[in-house]
């Protein structure tokens, strides 16, 4: 989602480093370790019936919060949020939660790493962003990190090749929703701002597990304890506290720091699905991750010269 703008220097500096640091373990860690959680929640719950209680959940408690605190959001906010509903939860998360039946959670982590990438290459469309030899060639090595994962199994066309495509379809939908999301009128309460898209989202993503069956296939008895705590974890851990850590965080430091998250992400989903899930460490696994790393490094320093030059050239 489109950042809110950040503080002053003065007003960081009054922030607490405590306070810092633990938003900042829960953008890094928490966010991490929401993969693993994905693939528990979804082994007895259907995916979409599992990502829309998700939202809805997370998305009521959100705006219960901004409610209290005088938060109105207005029917330009609904409509908006419809918008970056659909294309972070319903066609985002979505995709990432149907996919995660078939492929491994550190898989998934590290083909949604890719975010950024698909971020330059519309920003750069839309005239929001600019291609340097820096942003450039991280962009040829993040596509050559996820060929590496995807190019073996492209030939055989499984369910788990799809589930690949899927995920693949759903960073860059969500990185549509990042490049679009300034053009709207998107709640200016950082709280609100997160708890109205995903109430679209997870309104939207309930209508397509009706639409597709998955309401009435839900076997309530069946779900596992393991499927319940790990709903429990995203709506509280991932969505909640991650989410609110997230925008606090784009209110008190700069944003490029607070997208080093896109760093550390996929190295904790692939540690926790190794420890956790006994998720295989191939050596094609572990080149693809060094690959993608380095072209997200890559395209954050090549922004970070265009921003300088930019600065440089203004006058005053």
């Amino acid at each position: 989602m489109a950042a809110p703008e950040w503080k002053t220097p003065a007003d960081r500096a009054v922030s607490p480093r405590w306070g810092l640091a633990l938003a900042f373990f829960a953008v890094f860690v928490v966010w991490g370790t929401t993969y693993l959680a994905i693939r528990y929640a979804v082994e007895t719950i259907p995916p979409l019936v599992a990502a829309a209680i998700r939202h809805l959940t997370a998305g009521t408690i959100l705006l219960g919060f901004a409610w209290s605190r005088g938060f109105r959001p207005r029917r330009a906010h609904w409509i908006a949020g419809s918008v970056v509903g659909a294309l972070f939860f319903l066609i985002g998360h979505g995709s990432l939660h149907w996919a995660e039946q078939y492929v491994p959670s550190g898989l998934a982590a590290l083909l949604i790493a890719s975010e950024p990438l698909w971020i330059l290459v519309m920003g750069s469309a839309l005239g929001q962003q600019r291609v340097n030899g820096l942003n450039g060639t991280g962009l040829l090595l993040g596509l050559a990190g996820v060929a590496a994962l995807t190019a073996p199994t492209l030939t055989s066309m499984t369910v788990g090749t799809w589930a690949m495509v899927a995920v693949i379809a759903g960073a860059a939908s969500w990185a549509l929703g990042v490049c679009l999301s300034p053009r709207l009128s998107l709640p200016d309460d950082a709280m609100g701002r997160a708890a109205v898209p995903m109430l679209c989202g997870g309104i939207m993503l309930l209508a397509s597990a009706g639409l597709t069956g998955e309401i009435g296939a839900v076997r309530w008895s069946a779900i596992s304890l393991k499927s319940m705590l790990g709903l429990g974890y995203l709506i509280t851990f991932g969505s909640i506290l991650a989410f609110t850590a997230y925008t606090w965080l784009l209110q008190r430091v700069s944003p490029t720091l607070v997208a080093t998250h896109t760093f550390v992400n996929p190295v904790v989903a692939v540690l926790a699905g190794w420890l956790w899930a006994s998720e295989p460490l191939s050596a094609r696994l572990l080149v693809s991750t060094l690959l993608i790393l380095l072209a997200v490094l890559l395209v954050q320093r090549g922004e970070r010269s265009a921003k300088r030059l930019v600065d440089e050239a203004q006058p005053g």
